[in-house]
């Protein structure tokens, strides 16, 4: 029976992988003019679904997998650095938000998840940009400051919006991911 349970956990994990990346396909958009390279998606809604359904671990494994799948199909163009930029966002959504609402699974608890979560990524791109996005776009420190504002209010919109969405849709898609 376990290892019955086992695998339908693995099906509904990937499908989980295989909406997010769907999800990408469909839907992105620039949402500041300031920082049109920075595209909103929906692809951590699914992720979120999944950290809330099977706990935090499943939500960085989800992460990691759509992260990667993500990154050499629908989005290959942004290469090796979206990868580790998806990573690095979506695991600290998915930890805090999923570690908190793992301890006692209530809306109240789901709320103050994704609120946390939400404040995790934003808080985590911030160095993240500060590093990676030199190295990668070859930009100064200097020059990257003054886009930090709008890198900062991308992350908490999309953060939020998903969050949002996430706990709007969880309680609906739940009874399928327990089944």
């Amino acid at each position: 029976m376990n290892t019955q349970n086992n695998s339908t956990k693995l099906a509904k994990m990937a499908m989980l992988v295989a909406v997010s990346i769907v999800l990408v396909a469909l839907i992105h958009l620039p949402i500041l003019p300031m920082v049109p390279f920075l595209e909103y998606d929906p692809a951590d809604i699914p992720i979120l679904l999944g950290s809330f359904a099977f706990g935090p671990g499943a939500g960085i494994i989800l992460t990691l997998v759509t992260a990667i799948l993500q990154g050499v199909t629908v989005s290959a163009q942004s290469g090796a650095y979206g990868i580790i930029m998806h990573i690095i966002a979506t695991s600290a959504l998915v930890l805090v938000s999923g570690l908190i609402y793992s301890r006692e699974k209530t809306k109240k608890n789901a709320i103050i998840g994704l609120i946390f979560g939400t404040l995790a990524m934003v808080l985590i791109m911030i160095p993240a940009n500060m590093l990676i996005t030199t190295r990668f776009m070859g930009l100064t420190l200097e020059a990257l400051m003054p886009f930090m504002p709008w890198i900062i209010l991308f992350n908490l919109i999309k953060a939020g919006v998903n969050s949002i969405v996430t706990f709007l849709v969880y309680k609906r898609i739940s009874p399928f991911l327990h089944k």
